[in-house]
């Protein structure tokens, strides 16, 4: 079992604190639990746009069939990307 990093958190209100523990309560889970599912949700939200997901709903929306996209790589320059220059 690999090790989990832990966070302590300082000068914490009391009322604040105090508001966590009835938030947890009221999702019927402890504390440290409640400030976890609080963290998560900041720094990885749910509704966040995955590229993959967003391109293959754009196919979806253009109609694209499996041979569409087939005959859009054949047709695809495959030469490597040249770098930009700005002189």
């Amino acid at each position: 079992m690999t090790s989990m990093p832990a966070v302590t958190i300082r000068n914490l209100s009391d009322e604040t604190h105090r508001a966590l523990r009835v938030r947890a309560a009221h999702h019927g889970r402890s504390t440290e639990a409640e400030i976890r599912d609080i963290i998560e949700a900041a720094v990885r939200p749910s509704e966040r746009v995955k590229l993959g997901s967003l391109l293959a709903a754009i196919g979806r929306d253009a109609e694209l069939s499996n041979s569409d996209v087939e005959a859009l790589q054949q047709n695809r320059n495959k030469a490597p990307a040249e770098p930009m220059t700005f002189e």
